[in-house]
């Protein structure tokens, strides 16, 4: 494992207090901390490299220092080691997932292009377009938002499966409403002539009863 580079920088700053030449014992201190796996080990192999520099009675305390600086270094190394790991997990797994989305989403087109294919055969010999366009019945079905097609039963559509018949029903109904509207024209159009007719009977009867009224004065 790599000495952390905030522990290495650590050491050298605490060799240097003790007046240790640190580009000698450093790499040794710092191979020792590598290679030992015990903590007992690896006081005693620092022991012998400081013995030289220190009284016994410090010797012990800086050795702990300096072992307690590399465990919490390494651990802290070791933290962000997997977190970073857990990132890179999450980013590959979010890739991934959007992946199979795109997939599923292009088997869903296929699917939709399948049943608008369907849909169109079944009624492609439908000859009045001018009124009623097919395209017309299928805007019925797009969403705007989505522009998704839903494929609907056609009897809950219409409520018979003849669509051309129900076409011709659509026609008859609007012949009939330019009937009733030409009607009414006809009736509004008599009745103001009416309207007319019966102002003016009102208004020669008055204007008699006011000559009458003239005369015998």
């Amino acid at each position: 494992m790599a000495a952390p580079d905030e522990f290495e920088s650590w050491l050298n700053n605490r060799l240097d207090s003790l007046e240790v030449d640190r580009d000698v014992y450093g790499s040794y201190i710092l191979g020792v901390l590598q290679e030992e796996d015990s903590e007992e080990e690896k006081m005693d192999a620092i022991q012998s490299i400081l013995s030289a520099f220190l009284e016994e009675d410090a010797l012990e305390d800086v050795c702990k220092e300096i072992i307690k600086q590399w465990s919490d270094s390494s651990a802290g190394s070791k933290a962000r080691n997997d977190h970073v790991d857990a990132e890179v997990q999450a980013i590959a797994s979010l890739i991934e997932k959007q992946a199979q989305i795109v997939v599923k989403q292009k088997e869903v087109s296929e699917e939709e292009k399948k049943r608008k294919a369907a849909l169109l055969a079944q009624y492609a010999n439908i000859t009045d377009d001018e009124a009623y366009p097919l395209s017309f019945f299928f805007s019925f079905f797009l969403s705007a938002k989505q522009s998704r097609f839903l494929f609907i039963p056609l009897n809950t559509l219409f409520k018979n499966t003849n669509l051309e018949d129900v076409m011709n029903a659509k026609k008859v109904d609007r012949e009939k409403a330019r009937e009733d509207s030409h009607k009414k024209k006809e009736q509004d159009k008599m009745q103001r002539e009416k309207d007319k007719l019966l102002k003016q009977e009102r208004k020669d009867k008055e204007k008699k009863r006011t000559q009458k009224g003239e005369r015998k004065r």
